[in-house]
């Protein structure tokens, strides 16, 4: 009868042993390079919106939260660097913008980045003295902050809208002084980007609300406070601008919802606050040289009755 052949099975034992130890042990090293990695989650959102745009939700970020030593630091990862630097995607500029002001200590600022817009709400910051329209050192600092960093996204802008508030007082604003001081503060801000030569001067838009668009109830100081504030209304090229009442119900009912955060708290010198007992914590006013020169025959204006 004739002898069977062995299989041969009978040896693979021993070298799938020594495989099945290797892959292992490579699993274990990369588990461990893994752990010593540090992750912006921030930053690793941005990029797999970027991938993949429909999905999760439209991230809210707010500045100058109290951050752990190193949590901006991606190590191993240029491919996800590249996206956060890069200028074509303007997902990016929201993270470039709360970088930038977080390591110069600005607090109080929302940065909010939607669909087709970035919305930036300085909510702590003294841009003007009391009864004034020139720009402090803190907002020329911050502007120049906001310009740096928006140089390179100028072909992906196609608009950037300045917002003036200021704050009803105990009394009547006068309509005149109120409409004339929000005007010229936005101009003065529209002016200094405009100088600065970072965008097309055609995209720069200043809009006065004067007392008019406030968030909070006037009656108290705290609510003075929130409602005397600048915002900055960075819309993205190709798409369709809509009314300002869309993109303020769209931003306003997020920080309604809770899902945008302020950081710092509010105090008495932030934007358009009265400083060194200025009038304008009574009511908003310009001197009146400033409105109507000496020699200018005009009538005056009459505060309206309550």
């Amino acid at each position: 009868m004739a002898r069977k052949r062995a299989s041969g099975d009978g040896d693979c034992g021993s070298w799938m042993d020594t495989y099945g130890d290797m892959v292992t042990l490579l699993l274990c090293f990369f588990v461990m390079l893994y752990s010593m990695s540090t992750l912006d989650q921030q930053k690793w959102e941005v990029f797999v919106k970027s991938i993949f745009p429909n999905s999760g939700d439209t991230p809210q970020i707010a500045i100058n939260e109290q951050l752990s030593e190193g949590e901006y630091d991606v190590s191993g990862n240029l491919e996800m660097d590249e996206q956060i630097q890069d200028p074509e995607n303007m997902d990016n500029l929201y993270v470039a913008l709360m970088e930038a002001l977080t390591a110069a200590g600005v607090e109080g600022v929302n940065v909010s980045r939607q669909e087709d817009y970035t919305f930036l709400v300085f909510e702590n910051q003294a841009f003007f003295g009391g009864d004034s329209s020139v720009l402090t050192d803190d907002a020329i600092m911050i502007l120049d902050i906001l310009c740096d960093v928006i140089a390179p996204y100028n072909e992906r802008i196609a608009q950037i809208d300045i917002m003036g508030h200021t704050a009803q007082a105990s009394e009547i604003n006068d309509i005149q002084t109120d409409r004339v001081l929000s005007a010229m503060r936005s101009a003065e801000v529209a002016a200094y980007i405009e100088k600065k030569d970072v965008i097309d001067p055609s995209k720069l838009v200043g809009l006065s609300y004067g007392m008019y668009r406030s968030v909070d109830d006037s009656d108290t100081e705290e609510g003075r406070a929130k409602n005397r504030r600048v915002e900055f209304l960075i819309i993205d090229s190709g798409t369709d601008i809509k009314s300002m009442n869309d993109y303020y119900n769209d931003y306003y009912d997020s920080l309604n919802a809770g899902s945008v955060q302020v950081t710092g708290t509010v105090t008495e010198e932030d934007p358009f606050s009265p400083v060194n007992g200025s009038m304008e914590e009574a009511a908003s006013t310009v001197p009146e040289e400033e409105i109507n020169p000496p020699d200018a025959a005009e009538e005056p204006v009459e505060a309206p009755a309550e």
